[in-house]
């Protein structure tokens, strides 16, 4: 009877081993590891030109890495003249000379190449050895030995480079630069730890110059800083292990609903050692709202902006709420400080295209608003009174590319003008001041990434699609092409099977909405089978997961493992669409994302075959941790597996800034009893208050595979993010995958590749069923 019983378990239990392997796929880790990044980063070279513009001119360098090595080359905009800045071989011969050593021409590494405009000549540095290199006549001159870069890292020059600005002491100093003597002029004297003018304003070190929060005025009159009192707001820590002695980090990290925050204050100081160089503190302390905050975090340019001269300075004034902002204007000299215009925007401001445009010396400015839901701008006069729309349309204008104040046009980018493009394609336009002759100057249907020459009288257009490798031109600013620079190569790429990954848009979850994405399948793709889907995803709402133009991501290899691999969008994500659509998860950070994810998967099911949505993973970084994790644990009979790395898991003890603005926080006004010595019984007090959902209040609801990963030294999203869900878990008695990696910070650094690895190990388990013997080399060096 035993006997019997112990045949028909083993026949059950082979029965079902058979059924298992059936089933199951084996994940191509050859392919995905061919994939790569860094490896398909190897096959192009460099996928868009840099230019590095000459000052004041129409002139620019710029260096390109392609199949067949680095190159340097000089371009003249004016005649469209493109050069090499050197024969490559000649370079390496002289510098073979000068080393007694060989060098290859195609791989010279020739650091810190820069051109100094006062001389009229490039320098860089080989080894150890300083170069200057003259166009002119080709001639290679050698220097003295590098320097250490110490003395550099301190230093804010000046404009015309006649001054330099540093911080000692939590102090702000100045230093003529040509003094043989380097004799200190002492601008301030009550800095403190915290409360600083020191870029580092935690710094505990003494009598040691350190970079400054100071600014330079255009005509090195003056600088000016920003000063924050942090004193009182409260500390966070982290641990780095990895020291020799287990060291503690300390920083101040103000979160959601705090009482004390930063305090903001601005200074200005004049540069002349002649005359008084106490600063002027500007009177931008009106008391008009509790907390509230000069420029800042998201801000374009900080919130602060100058013209040509150093008489005034502008800047962005905010309420905590980040619905209201005063633009104000503030005399350098007397510090008195006046409103230009207010403006009112709910349920927020979006600060991360909030520019100002300070036209002849504040006789007119340029304003973007939202105020009819759709970024426009706008023109004022010198008082602040509204002249007229600068540009119209339910679209999104965008980053300032060039004013041009003799001609009175404005050049900008803009997003979704044009009926038949793709709305994340940036495109540039130009529009007279008085808001007549719009005009896009770039027609090709693509997404342009456009550089301004100093002048303002050239554009270098990096152009592409994730389907169209980067076309390299310069145009003029009519928008001609006057000549090719650069086309990314992608013949490596397509002799080692590489294929385009394609574009799509679906509806959101209201049916009305357009959504768009981009979607990856293996190379060796059959439609007549079933793969499982992987979306790759993150909330925003500065930005969506999906790239626009053409680039080498991650989501490449982990579709060779034999999945189908798509970002998308979903209302709430971007800032570069309507308001409506930006605003869209404002009070419900945690949920906003998740049912336009989902019913994105399911139209992409119903649309391809190929598909399998009873497989379905998810992963994200940062506020795509927080979100692969919650969609996991809202729909467990939808998503599969989950892969959450570095995730805000409790926005709650994020910090303040993206915590308020994106989710919101209410001023609620307080009768308190005053203190002994007013003579008001009772003032009013304002208390600030932010609840937000956290992934930790929905452990319980677990039932896919879940991997948790974060840095133990993130001092961005602190690791107790990851810890409090991991202790949820815990006390709900759910199994759960949980690595902690050694001394990272929020981005993984040099461990990312094996992170990557990990991700992909993970999907192929519990997605694919390969539990094979463990075939990836988690430390493959990347050749």
């Amino acid at each position: 009877m035993l006997q019997s019983r112990m045949r028909g378990y083993l026949l059950f239990i082979g029965l079902m081993l058979v059924s298992f392997t059936a089933q199951a796929q084996k994940a191509n880790f050859e392919a995905a590891q061919r994939f790569t990044e860094d490896r398909m980063e190897k096959m192009t070279g460099d996928t868009q030109v840099n230019p590095q513009w000459i000052e004041d001119q129409d002139r620019f360098w710029y260096s390109y890495e392609n199949p067949t090595g680095t190159h340097w080359y000089f371009v003249d905009a004016e005649d469209g003249e493109k050069s090499p800045l050197f024969n490559r071989k000649e370079m390496a011969a002289q510098l073979s000379e000068t080393f007694s050593k060989t060098f290859n021409h195609k791989k010279l590494e020739l650091g810190d190449f820069e051109y100094n405009v006062k001389d009229g000549l490039f320098t860089f540095h080989v080894d150890s050895i300083n170069f200057k290199y003259k166009l002119e006549n080709n001639k290679l001159i050698k220097g003295d030995s590098l320097k250490e870069k110490s003395n550099e890292r301190w230093a804010t020059y000046s404009p015309d480079s006649s001054w330099i600005a540093y911080a000692k002491n939590h102090n702000l100093y100045l230093m003529n630069a040509d003094d043989p003597d380097s004799t200190e002029y002492q601008l301030t004297d009550d800095g403190e730890r915290w409360y600083s003018f020191q870029a580092d304003a935690g710094d505990t070190t003494s009598n040691k110059k350190l970079q400054s929060v100071a600014e330079w005025f255009e005509d090195s009159n003056k600088l000016y800083a920003k000063r924050t009192d942090q004193r009182d707001v409260e500390e966070l820590w982290v641990i780095n292990s990895l020291k020799e002695r287990p060291e503690l980090e300390t920083y101040k990290y103000p979160m959601p609903g705090e009482e004390n925050v930063p305090q903001h204050e601005m200074w200005a100081f004049k540069a002349d050692t002649l005359q008084n160089t106490e600063g002027v503190k500007l009177d931008t302390d009106k008391e008009k709202w509790t907390d509230e905050v000069i420029g800042g975090a998201y801000f374009n340019n900080g919130g602060i902006y100058t013209g040509t001269g150093s008489d005034y300075l502008y800047m962005l004034r905010r309420n905590r709420e980040w619905n209201k902002i005063d633009v104000l204007k503030s005399d350098t000299e007397t510090g008195e400080t006046e409103v230009l215009f207010s403006e009112e925007s709910n349920p927020y401001f979006n600060v991360m295209l909030a520019n100002l445009a300070i036209i002849d010396e504040g006789e007119e400015f340029i304003w973007w608003s939202e105020r009819t839901g759709w970024g426009q701008y706008y023109l004022y006069d010198k008082t602040g009174n509204l002249k007229n729309k600068i540009t119209d349309g339910y679209f999104v204008a965008s980053d300032i590319a060039k004013i041009d104040t003799t001609d009175r046009t404005l050049y900008f980018e803009g997003y979704g003008r044009e009926a038949d493009m793709n709305p994340y394609y940036a495109q540039l336009y130009k529009v007279n001041f008085d808001g007549s002759g719009i005009e896009r100057l770039t027609p090709e249907k693509a997404t342009h990434n456009i550089s301004a020459s100093d002048k303002g009288n050239f554009f270098i257009d990096n152009y592409s699609r994730v389907d169209q490798p980067t076309r390299s031109v310069l145009r003029n600013e009519d928008g001609d092409v006057i000549t090719t620079l650069e086309e990314t190569d992608v013949s490596r790429l397509k002799e080692a099977g590489w294929q385009a990954p394609e574009t799509f848009s679906i509806k959101a979850a209201d049916d009305a909405t357009d959504l768009y994405g981009v979607m990856w399948k293996p190379f060796d793709f059959d439609s007549t089978k079933s793969y499982p889907i992987i979306t790759y995803v993150y909330p925003g709402p500065q930005t969506e997961p999906f790239p626009i133009g053409f680039r080498h991501v991650d989501e490449t290899a982990l579709s060779q493992l034999g999945f189908i691999v798509v970002a998308m969008g979903q209302r709430g994500g971007s800032p570069i669409r309507s308001k409506y659509y930006h605003n869209y998860g404002y009070g419900d950070l945690r949920d906003y994302p998740l049912e336009d994810n989902k019913y994105a998967l399911e139209q992409l099911a119903s649309r391809h075959s190929y598909i399998d949505i009873d497989q379905v993973g998810i992963y994200g970084h940062s506020g795509g941790g927080f979100m692969s994790t919650a969609a996991l644990l809202s729909y467990p009979d939808f998503y599969d597996v989950a892969v959450s790395s570095a995730g805000n898991h409790d926005n709650n003890i994020y910090n303040m800034w993206w915590s308020e603005i994106h989710h919101g926080v209410k001023g609620v006004e307080n009768q308190v009893e005053a203190d002994s010595t007013s003579s008001d019984s009772v003032k009013t007090e304002t208390e600030f208050q932010s609840e937000i959902e956290t992934n930790i209040d929905l452990a319980q609801n677990l039932e896919g595979n879940l991997m948790l990963v974060h840095g133990t030294v993130d001092n961005n999203v602190h690791p107790a993010n990851t810890i409090r869900l991991a202790n949820a878990l815990i006390e709900s008695g759910k199994k759960f995958d949980f690595m902690m990696l050694p001394g990272q910070r929020h981005g993984f650094g040099d461990y990312s590749p094996y992170f990557e690895r990990l991700r992909w190990r993970y999907f192929a388990e519990h997605l694919l069923g390969d539990y094979q013997p463990d075939n990836i080399d988690y430390n493959i060096p990347e050749e």
